[in-house]
């Protein structure tokens, strides 16, 4: 089991979330989140004063997935979420050791 955590573009949230709907992939986390890269912020005029925003918002999305469909996720999350600017995220992917819903009990693959 692995965990495939993405940061996004907020606005790609919901065509991200469609792609993993549309191959299996139901259950997810989101949580909003701000951060910088390579682009390193950007500067905004607010009531006549220029200022820098150095943390651009995001957001991070969460999935739980056997390891078998991991190839297959990251592929649904790159594809709906680039757009080719800076600043499209990224994708990571740890081990899971164990998973239990709480609800039933179940364990780890039937957990998901």
């Amino acid at each position: 089991m692995k965990i495939v955590m993405a940061i996004i573009k907020p606005f790609k949230l919901e065509e991200v979330r469609d792609a993993l709907t549309a191959i299996g992939v139901h259950g997810l986390t989101v949580t909003e989140v701000k951060g910088y890269g390579r682009q390193k912020g950007h500067t905004e005029i607010y009531r006549g004063a220029e200022y820098a925003v150095s943390f651009l918002p995001k957001i991070k999305i969460e999935v739980a997935v056997n390891a078998e469909h991991v190839d297959k996720t990251i592929d649904a999350i790159t594809s709906a979420a680039k757009t080719g600017q800076i600043g499209d995220g990224k994708i990571f992917v740890m081990n899971l050791d164990h998973a239990v819903r709480i609800r039933t009990g179940e364990a780890d693959a039937a957990a998901l």
